[in-house]
């Protein structure tokens, strides 16, 4: 199951939430109990494969990532 995360519109509170693909409920605000959320834009983790040869990382493309070469 995925995790979405959604941002109250009443009271502002943002929650992580795992949903069942195609699930028909609507999420409801654990703080404030209002129904309307709105589904957030969230970045994701991917796993770095490190071969133990090389000092990069197969994937890294962050100029910030030590092993990035960039």
């Amino acid at each position: 199951m995925p995790i979405f995360e959604y941002k109250c519109k009443k009271c502002g509170f943002v929650t992580e939430l795992l949903e069942r693909s195609g699930s028909k409920s609507k999420p409801v605000c654990e703080k404030c109990g209002s129904g309307a959320m709105e589904k957030l834009f969230s970045s994701f983790a991917v796993g770095v494969r490190h071969d133990g040869t090389d000092s990069k990382c197969f994937g890294c493309s962050d100029r910030g990532c030590p092993h990035s070469g960039i």
